[in-house]
């Protein structure tokens, strides 16, 4: 009696998903803040600035208070160069302590490298800075691309990959997202940054956090599992 020949197993369908994932965070994470980036800065430089710019800065004036400026300068400083470097480095000692080497070393290129894209960036189109008449803080250097609203994006996008497939993934998503806003907002409160030099510096950074993401997870599969290890993936 002749036994039933069994077919073998079909192929996991996790490698297609995978690639398919990969396409889609390519597009939603790269190119089209991209192409945003692009036609905001043709548009600042070809028509030296939006009407709305002036307008958000005049509605941020007009509602500043003591406590609510006490809170923008506070963000001023630990998202800034004197804090937010430290914070990052102990987040990146900690993942290499615990193993995550490849999430450690995605963290300080993300970080380190939005900060210096913006300094080249800034000293390309040497954009002034609003009426420093009008803004609680001076600050030096130019105001196009801001430097906290890209270090502090960075900051929030990077740690939103590296813990996004473990347990506490939509937690540090919200946080992070939460954060970058918080100083991007208070840029413009506190009068340092028109809005669209935040909004530049928020996008260029998820276009160079994501591609980053995805170049290193090529080379580093581990990246895009949880830091943690397999235990906590989700």
């Amino acid at each position: 009696m002749r036994l039933p020949t069994r077919r073998p197993p079909s192929p996991p369908l996790s490698h297609p998903v995978r690639r398919w994932n990969a396409v889609a965070l390519l597009l939603l994470g790269v190119l089209l803040p991209l192409l945003a980036v692009a036609d905001l800065t043709e548009d600042i430089f070809r028509e030296g600035g939006f009407a709305w710019d002036q307008t958000v800065l005049a509605w941020y004036r007009a509602h500043r208070t003591p406590e609510l400026t006490r809170v923008a300068e506070a963000l001023a400083v630990i998202g800034g160069v004197q804090v937010l470097p430290l914070i990052t480095l102990a987040i990146v000692a900690g993942l290499y302590r615990a193993g995550a080497r490849a999430h450690a070393l995605f963290l300080a290129l993300a970080v380190g490298g939005a900060t210096l894209l913006n300094v080249v960036t800034k000293l390309i189109f040497q954009r002034p800075r609003p009426d420093v008449l009008e803004a609680v803080l001076r600050e030096p250097g130019f105001s196009f691309p801001s430097g906290h609203a890209m270090a502090n994006a960075a900051f929030g996008i990077a740690i939103t990959l590296i813990f996004w497939r473990s347990r506490a993934g939509w937690p540090v998503a919200v946080l992070g997202a939460v954060w970058a806003v918080l100083v991007g907002v208070s840029r413009n409160y506190l009068g340092v940054h028109y809005p669209s030099d935040v909004l530049a510096g928020a996008l260029s950074s998820l276009v160079w956090v994501v591609g980053l993401y995805l170049l290193m997870g090529q080379f580093r599969p581990s990246l895009r599992g949880s830091p943690a290890g397999e235990r906590d993936n989700r």
